[in-house]
């Protein structure tokens, strides 16, 4: 594990010192070692830095840029299975002069090609520069579990783990893209391939690029996506024998995750996920797991002392953090430099501290990232499936229609209701469309995209983003599973990954994620919905499953998530933050908001008036943002 950064530069104009800086800027993702290195090419200057965290190998061995014959490589990441590959390696002559994964995917490189991928299990970005051929590839796993930013101006390529090394290169630009800023207000992050830049993308999960530099043809290639296996045929299986792959590949997926030279914990909130995680590994374990949980003293927020009681029946060697509002307000300005693009998930503080909680005792943690969205865990499914089906086609769009000409604002006593306003727009548009994949779109908005324009400053068009792209789905695909490929393509990558990548990594602490192994998404999603929610449980098949390792009684409860109380803190011990940061004067410094807009939600909201506190937290997270990465420009 560790960040990696370089350019791709045709005029020649970067050397090793702005490399050094590009690289350095991610120390803290690779606190254990760093290496540099420049290449001349013909048309192009092309640098490698990578700064490292040593899990596997921990000697001089593993060190980066990696070279053999004519390729090197900075890699990013973990490859679970390298010793499989190593073995079919070497019974093809290859020799090895280390234990690191990376040599494994270097040689493996050399002997298949772009192929290799096909056989990684893992999590990880490489960037290899083929001397030969002229040509630098960069590849990021199925999933998107490892992050790749990438600028490019014609002349110059930077590529980086995150956006902050881009900052150190002279080249590079930060001109906001409003329309992305407007993506961000909808949802509280940016989904790919966009970024907060223009000419700034990011890499999208299952996909490598190459750049020649003989004639700078640019080119992005697929090799994974998964709508092709939601669009296969539903799998002919009974409950049973699916139910014994799923735990088959569980096992197989979290013993995997469990390979590393240093020692490994798991987050445990208590829900089924981390449940799921810590169970199965402790199963048949003598050594006791690490588990680590946060709690709040705040009702309603805390899941602690029901993790707390799943550790003891397990045995493992339970840590746990009762957070309070002083504790978020000593990470609160932390948050721009963990999170280096505008970022606003409701739970980033409490990821943080229990990153930082974990760090304390090992170098690896396991998370339970992804289980919510193979198998359905969100209420969101639901809802989409009710609000689409409970009333005739014909009769939705006609209340559509009367309902685009009142204003919600008058009407008696509803006017009064939680966030009622938006609520009422986004019901609007739901029966508009008609169709449950737009129901989730528009419920998974905290601000719709016409508020959006209502708070920003200049006019923006709407990009357009996977949640768009229901048509590359099939027609014979029920609506569930539709919802779940499409959740696995935004929220998941987009929000849950880079809210723990990010957290972890600022820390030095290696964050896993086992239920994101592709062999399990890929069986999963060619199974029935019933498996997924049957007789309105979620989860229905994670459940029983995990029901062979926990009693039931002790894991059925609410799903509570796994958010802090923002909500509680806004208006007591951080109230002065978001007067400050959402003030006129801050406003106009940014330059980017309607500032009466603005004002007028910060007060209703401070006030107690029923305004979704989650809009406030996303005008908050960028003017800290923007504070941190762009004031100095602006000024």
């Amino acid at each position: 594990m560790c960040g990696i950064a370089g350019f791709c530069d045709f005029k020649k104009n970067t050397g090793t010192d702005v490399l050094q800086h590009m690289t350095d800027a991610l120390t803290h993702r690779g606190p254990n070692d760093a290496g540099y290195k420049v290449f001349e090419a013909s048309n192009a200057a092309v640098g490698l830095g990578q700064r490292r965290l040593s899990i596997l190998d921990l000697s001089s061995n593993g060190h980066q840029p990696m070279i053999y014959e004519h390729l090197s490589m900075v890699f990013n990441g973990e490859v679970y299975n390298f010793k499989e590959i190593r073995l079919e390696l070497e019974q093809k002559g290859y020799t090895f002069n280390s234990w690191s994964d990376t040599e494994v995917i270097l040689k493996g490189y050399h002997c298949w090609g772009d192929n290799v991928v096909h056989k990684l299990i893992g999590m990880f970005v490489y960037v290899i520069f083929d001397s030969k051929r002229q040509e630098l590839t960069i590849c990021r796993d199925r999933a998107g579990v490892k992050p790749l930013y990438y600028f490019w101006n014609g002349n110059v390529l930077l590529f980086g783990s995150e956006l902050k090394a881009f900052h150190q290169h002279p080249a590079f630009t930060k001109e906001i893209d409003i329309n992305s800023l407007s993506l961000f207000l909808q949802y509280s992050y940016i989904p790919a391939p966009y970024t907060i830049y223009k000419k700034t993308c990011k890499l999208n999960p299952g996909h490598y690029f190459k750049l020649s530099l003989t004639n700078r043809f640019f080119s992005e290639t697929k090799y994974w996506d998964v709508t092709d296996y939601y669009n296969k045929p539903r799998l002919q299986i009974n409950e049973a024998d699916a139910m014994a792959e799923v735990e088959r590949l569980m096992i197989s997926a979290y013993e995997y995750r469990m390979v590393a030279d240093v020692p490994v914990g798991v987050f445990l909130s208590g829900g089924y996920d981390s449940s799921s995680v810590a169970a199965i590994l402790q199963h048949n374990r003598t050594e006791r797991l690490k588990t680590f949980t946060i709690g709040f003293e705040e009702a309603g927020f805390n899941e602690a002392d029901e993790a707390k009681k799943i550790a003891a029946y397990l045995g493992t060697d339970h840590h746990e953090w009762y957070i309070k509002a002083s504790d978020a307000a000593d990470v609160f300005h932390d948050l721009p430099e963990i999170y280096d693009e505008p970022f606003a998930d409701n739970s980033v503080v409490p990821t943080a501290l229990v990153s930082k909680l974990a760090r304390q005792h090992v170098k690896v943690s396991l998370s339970a990232d992804g289980g919510d969205e193979i198998f359905a865990g969100y209420n969101k499914f639901n809802q989409s499936i009710r609000y689409t089906s409970g009333m005739p086609s014909f009769m939705q769009g006609a209340l559509s229609n009367i309902m685009y000409y009142i204003n919600p604002d008058h009407i008696p006593y509803f006017n009064k209701k939680y966030n009622f306003a938006t609520r009422y727009k986004k019901m609007q548009k739901i029966w508009a469309d008609k169709t449950p994949l737009s129901a989730m779109k528009y419920i998974s908005q905290y601000i719709t995209e016409d508020e959006a324009r209502g708070f920003i400053r200049p006019e923006h068009e709407c990009y357009k983003t996977h949640f768009d792209n229901g048509s590359r789905l099939s027609g014979n695909l029920d609506s569930l599973n539709k919802m779940l490929a499409i959740d696995y393509k935004t929220f998941l990558v987009d929000n849950n990954l880079v809210k723990v990548d990010r957290a972890t990594m600022h820390v030095g602490l290696e964050g896993r994620e086992p239920m994101l192994d592709h062999r399990l998404i890929e069986f999963v999603a060619q199974l029935p919905a019933c498996m997924k929610i049957q007789q309105h449980t979620n989860k229905y098949l994670l459940k029983k499953i995990v029901h062979k390792y926990i009693p039931k009684e002790m894991m059925d409860r609410p799903k509570m998530p796994f958010i802090a109380p923002l909500k509680v803190w806004f208006k007591d011990e951080l109230k002065e933050k978001v007067q400050y940061y959402l003030g006129e004067a801050k406003l106009k410094e940014t330059g980017m908001f309607q500032v009466e807009s603005v004002k007028k939600l910060t007060e209703e909201y401070l006030a107690g008036k029923q305004v979704n506190y989650q809009k406030v937290w996303n005008l908050l997270v960028f003017q800290l943002w923007y504070e941190r990465w762009n004031k100095t420009q602006a000024a």
